[in-house]
């Protein structure tokens, strides 16, 4: 008795403040209960145990809504409840010939085109996209990809697609990022929608200077003969739909999408998680 009333008091010691008596004594509880327990028992305790230290961990080190700052609650994922609820939504694709859509008129062959929400630059909201490009949060696309695919299914936004094609980043570019930020959207996308990822059918064989500074015309100019086909016959026939994280004036998307229309009886939607608003 003695070795494992050390063990269970080694146990609370290293994984618990001395400050937290409650904890304290809950853990004890599960730890003791995990050393004594019938076997059939042990993976109730250890999951109950995982639970118990997640929510210790929470009190100090909480996970925070990037856009209003405050601690998320059980069950929020990426933003809290009341500012889920006061996401600039854009409800595209409950439009017919929606401002998206119009954006690629006479540029490529379009069947449809949405974003979930407004991007602004005044906006606490642009850090949900600041999070994921740059904060090296690519978990955050993954449940962003999931909400706004189970927002969409009801509107039939999916049907009849094939295909998702995240916008590629150049190798050079994905490398020093770890990620590419639409490819995690679209995994979260597809998780809901259980439609295939292919990463193979295009890539970006021209690395390109940021284009956010740049102006309308050279945002064009910059994106001559950026994307190449390396797997068309993956598409021939096929409805496609290509991922980004934001829409500003198309000149990326474009560009990928022209590529995609050389091939036979291809067809293109296009998805962003932001729309670039003023």
């Amino acid at each position: 008795m003695f070795e494992e009333d050390f063990f269970v008091d080694f146990f609370i010691e290293e994984i618990t403040p001395a400050s937290s008596r409650n904890a304290e004594r809950k853990l004890r509880c599960v730890a003791e209960g995990l050393i004594f327990a019938p076997k059939q028992l042990a993976m109730n305790l250890i999951s109950f145990l995982r639970e118990a230290l997640q929510s210790f961990v929470s009190l100090f080190f909480p996970r925070c809504c990037p856009v209003c700052g405050l601690p998320l609650g059980r069950g929020e994922e990426c933003l809290c409840t009341l500012c889920n609820i006061n996401l600039p939504r854009t409800d595209l694709h409950l439009q017919p010939d929606n401002r998206m859509e119009r954006l690629f008129w006479g540029k490529f062959p379009l069947e449809r085109a949405s974003a979930y929400f407004y991007y602004r630059k005044s906006s606490a909201y642009r850090f949900l996209i600041h999070r994921l490009k740059y904060g090296g949060q690519k978990e955050s696309g993954l449940i962003l990809g999931r909400q706004y695919a189970a927002e969409l299914l009801p509107s039939g936004f999916f049907t009849g697609i094939d295909i998702l094609i995240p916008l590629p980043l150049h190798p050079k570019k994905q490398r020093s990022r770890g990620y590419n930020q639409s490819e995690w959207l679209a995994r979260g996308i597809s998780e809901k929608t259980d439609i295939p990822i292919d990463t193979e059918i295009v890539s970006r064989i021209k690395h390109t200077d940021t284009q956010t500074r740049k102006s309308v015309s050279e945002r064009w100019e910059n994106m001559e003969g950026v994307f190449a086909l390396r797997k068309p016959e993956a598409c021939v026939n096929k409805h496609v739909l290509i991922i980004d994280d934001v829409l500003t004036t198309g000149a990326t998307v474009t560009a990928c999408a022209s590529a995609l229309a050389t091939v036979e009886g291809v067809r293109v939607s296009v998805l962003t998680i932001a729309l670039r608003d003023g």
